[in-house]
């Protein structure tokens, strides 16, 4: 933290040329000139009075609505630091020492959101923006791995609460005796899907066992799939033929209705093996609706996958992590630490990862693809 009026000037100053900097390698002034480009097509009034250009009038504006998104936050930031080093300027002419802790805080406010929104830059893939489905699934292990997926369910219940998305719990199996056969939730919020795909992959968790006697040390797997609501634009054909569809009566989470009539339902994709499964919703309807929007996910997003895989194949590249392989490992004792094995990021803060922190990780992991 800065100390002197000096200090913080050179502080803002040198946030001023990044932000700057990113502005340009984002391609924004790019972004800027299109804007005005468009808003001065429609100032014609012509537009509004040919119904045979409607649909054309809805496309600008479509596009005015996306290009001002992109560009507004970020010249809101460059206002903002902009201020901050014409007052430090002023109050360093002023002698004003008094200032720095002000001056401070407004570069640290700054920063974070700097921060913010160069994350969010990385968020450029087709389905990024979209919502996710999140399904945490038990190795196996029985209790001991059941008991590790409910611990993750509970940590990104958290982490999506903590992000501002919204949470439904689509699918929830009890353990036998404790903790998660299967678990899917349904995370609804901007960017969703491209925050939460750094989560897919095999998490692995080492500690004493609350469930052992002996008070041994074990290690229990879990897998996370995380896979993007698709639009109703994009077509995934699934063929009746293909499915095997069944009901049951429903456990769990979901309220007294739940259990009274065989409203849950599973559905089975043959050919891929898929298996989905909803039982929250009051009806067999909603339940069998929501099973095919999951499994029209991952469908897509299995395709979206081995297209990538085959361009790499192709290109001789090979990633060191694949889909379904490990990719950090929690551990409990004999000593704390969480690390990612893909990206090397770690932390010892054990508890504040399973209280939803996974911010960081899921940082490192889009930088990483990034240079990647």
């Amino acid at each position: 933290m800065a100390h002197s009026l000096k200090e913080v000037k050179g502080e803002i100053s040198a946030l001023k040329e990044q932000i700057q900097q990113r502005y340009v390698e984002l391609h924004l002034e790019d972004v800027e000139a299109e804007l005005g480009d468009i808003q001065k097509k429609m100032e014609d009034p012509t537009l509004f009075s040919d119904d045979s250009k409607v649909d054309y009038v809805r496309d600008l504006q479509t596009r005015i609505a996306l290009l001002e998104k992109k560009v507004e936050a970020w010249n809101a930031l460059k206002s903002e630091i902009a201020d901050a080093l014409e007052y430090a300027e002023i109050a360093e002419m002023e002698n004003a020492e008094n200032l720095v802790p002000e001056l401070a805080g407004r570069c640290t406010k700054a920063r974070e959101e700097f921060d913010k929104l160069d994350l969010e830059s990385l968020l450029n893939g087709p389905d990024d923006a979209a919502n996710a489905f999140l399904n945490i699934h038990p190795g196996a292990g029985g209790t001991e791995s059941q008991d590790w997926a409910d611990m993750l369910f509970r940590a990104y219940s958290r982490y999506a609460e903590k992000m501002g998305f919204a949470v439904e719990i689509v699918d929830y199996q009890e353990g036998e005796e404790a903790g998660v056969k299967n678990v899917t939730l349904y995370i609804r919020g901007p960017n969703a899907f491209g925050y939460l795909k750094a989560e897919n992959g095999i998490h692995r968790l080492v500690r004493i066992s609350p469930f052992d006697s002996n008070k041994r040390r074990h290690t229990s797997f879990a897998a996370v799939h995380v896979s993007p609501e698709i639009s109703d634009d994009v077509e995934v054909e699934v063929l009746e033929k293909d499915l095997r569809v069944d009901v049951y009566r429903a456990s769990g989470a979901g309220g007294q209705h739940v259990n009274k009539t065989e409203s849950a339902v599973r559905m089975t994709h043959l050919p891929s093996g898929i298996v989905v499964s909803c039982q929250t919703q009051r009806s067999q309807i909603q339940n069998r609706l929501t099973c095919m929007k999951m499994l029209k996910a991952q469908l897509y997003e299995r395709a979206r996958a081995e297209k990538e895989a085959e361009i790499e194949a192709r290109s001789g590249e090979r990633k060191d992590i694949s889909w379904g392989n490990q990719i950090r490992s929690y551990v409990f004792h004999p000593y704390n630490m969480v690390k990612d094995l893909r990206t090397g990021h770690e932390t010892a803060q054990v508890q504040n990862v399973m209280d939803g922190e996974f911010g960081p990780f899921i940082d490192a992991y889009l930088r990483q693809q990034k240079k990647n």
